[in-house]
């Protein structure tokens, strides 16, 4: 297969839709040569701030001098994106050549009678191989969705760590705040230490418990590490930490909002338990790159976009856009998958915009997506519904004058469409020095 022909191959796969467990993984891997046991890894599992902790983990190991893989998910514009070697995604021809080898074993296990794995799971075996060829030193390894019975956690890791915990996915790890934590602390292993910046105290508890019971090692944010705000501008945040009682001061990060902050606290606890020089720490920091995170790429009107998905995501920007951009007349473009709590978030945001777009993602997920639309009409009277993400952004532009600002939100399918389409159609539109 080319590269054309695999990404169809692998879009074919979502037909197994969302089907956790690992055994069908544990089967691929042993057909490819058990590639998870032949590297390090840190494992990162959460319900918002992973794809960041993972990014400046992942920044600080490589300025320390390793050769380190990252893999997430899921992608803004390109599949090779979810898997990256120092900071270089894989080629499209290396894509192409790894699936090719596997779909011969995947043929394999339907042929005997197996069931198939899922997209997901190809992709993860597929990361986890690329990782073992190119014999990386240590992989961060974000986990898809569900902890204990996601793919990614086929892996015995050096460290675990957890972010926050929040309502999410609940048709698939539970409907309790318990339930999820749970799920999520499945990732913790026998006698692996585990960090953690989940703040709730039941969600805490649970992972406490599970901690104590795998005889992991915890480190929890505001008792074993932290971080301190010092100075704040809209391009940079500049902050110190501490670590048990280790100070890591004068650092920098371009990555807006103090959510990020945390995320940055855990990375540097993380670092600090590999043995890494405060010097790659603070250089790893400042060369954090992650984008769709509070990001700006249009100047007049200033347009945002944030892949706020959920709920606790959505609380994050909106104290972001309250930090910084008080005063700003805001216009809003949304769009929502139908299993997260879109009428608590519509109500959250839905105030602080004077006009409204609202838009389906491009997902399976969207469902009945145009309900946003009614959740939001409370609070203003100028709501506009329009189905094309395309159009969508040239119609919230149109609602904007060039002293407004214009925030792009919602699921990442839809932010991430969003984001080409802006890029590619307007010739001024560039993104920030600090975020491209």
């Amino acid at each position: 297969m080319n590269y054309t022909t695999s990404m169809d191959y692998l879009k074919g796969l979502t037909k197994f839709g969302i089907n956790l467990g690992l055994d069908r993984i544990r089967d691929l891997l042993t057909r490819i040569g058990n590639p998870e046991r032949k590297v390090e890894f840190v494992h990162v599992a959460g319900t918002n701030g992973k794809g960041s902790t993972c990014a400046i983990l992942a920044s600080i190991l490589k300025d320390s001098g390793l050769k380190v893989g990252l893999f997430t998910s899921p992608h803004l514009h390109s599949y090779t994106e979810r898997i990256k070697i120092n900071g270089h995604e894989i080629t499209e021809e290396d894509v192409a050549e790894i699936l090719t080898m596997m779909r011969v074993h995947l043929d394999k296990i339907v042929e005997e009678g197996g069931e198939h794995p899922t997209e997901f799971e190809v992709s993860t075996a597929l990361a986890l191989y690329y990782f073992a060829r190119e014999k990386v030193d240590i992989a961060v390894m974000e986990e898809g969705m569900g902890g204990e019975i996601d793919s990614t956690n086929v892996i015995i890791p050096r460290l675990s760590l957890i972010t926050n915990v929040g309502m999410d996915h609940m048709d698939y790890l539970g409907p309790m705040l318990e339930d999820i934590a749970r799920v999520k602390a499945g990732i913790i292993k026998e006698g692996v230490a585990v960090l953690t910046t989940c703040d709730h105290p039941a969600a805490l508890e649970v992972i406490r418990q599970v901690a104590k019971e795998k005889h992991a090692p915890l480190w929890e944010e505001g008792k074993d590490f932290w971080a301190e705000p010092l100075e704040q501008s809209e391009n940079k945040q500049k902050f110190q930490c501490w670590v048990k009682d280790t100070l890591f001061p004068d650092l920098s990060i371009s990555l807006r909002g103090k959510h990020q902050l945390k995320n940055a606290a855990l990375a540097v606890a993380a670092a600090v338990k590999t043995g890494i020089s405060s010097k790659a720490i603070r250089l790893g920091i400042e060369h954090t790159i992650w984008p769709c995170r509070l990001e700006t790429v249009w100047e007049k009107p200033l347009v945002i976009l944030d892949a706020a998905h959920n709920y606790h995501g959505i609380l994050a920007l909106i104290d972001s856009l309250k930090e910084y951009w008080p005063d700003k007349k805001k216009v809003l473009l949304i769009g929502m998958l139908a299993d997260k709590e879109r009428e608590k978030v519509a109500t959250e945001i839905a105030p602080l915009a004077e006009k409204i777009v609202v838009t389906k993602p491009n997902s399976p997920r969207a469902g009945k997506w145009e309900q946003v639309a009614d959740f939001v009409r409370p609070f203003t009277d100028k709501v506009i519904v329009e189905e094309s993400i395309t159009r969508a952004v040239d119609e919230v532009i149109k609602l904007a004058g060039d002293d407004d600002m214009v925030i792009i939100t919602g699921s990442i399918y839809m932010v991430s469409e969003a984001r080409a389409y802006l890029l590619r159609s307007m010739p001024s539109c560039k993104l920030s020095d600090n975020q491209s």
